[in-house]
């Protein structure tokens, strides 16, 4: 089962997703890919990785407006996750009147 519709169509394989925790050595990831993951971890979880050299390969792969493009949506989506956290809202749940949830846990996906 794929984890994302989107990621599916932009090509992400389940292989990757599963390889995701160890992107920095995974040989499914391009070097794009990983300093890019590299990037989002700088954001999501230690800034301070976010040295001369971490920027100088950015560079070496996305133009400054693909960077701005790119931090911003990292931004946005975690800071998504951590409000469906606040509100207490879990995988598969429904929103109000809404008939929209998050997605199914992947131990859900399998028993289904």
């Amino acid at each position: 089962m794929q984890r994302s519709v989107q990621a599916g169509r932009q090509g992400l394989s389940e292989a990757q997703f599963d390889d995701l925790l160890n992107f920095a050595t995974s040989d499914k990831f391009t070097e794009r890919e990983k300093v890019a993951l590299t990037y989002t971890s700088a954001i999501a979880w230690n800034s301070d990785i976010a040295d001369d050299a971490l920027w100088q390969r950015l560079h070496e792969h996305f133009t400054i407006p693909e960077l701005v493009e790119l931090g911003f949506f990292i931004g946005l989506m975690l800071g998504q996750q951590r409000w469906i956290k606040t509100l207490g809202i879990g995988h598969g749940q429904v929103l109000g009147d809404t008939t929209t949830g998050i997605a199914p846990s992947p131990r859900a996906a399998k028993t289904v």
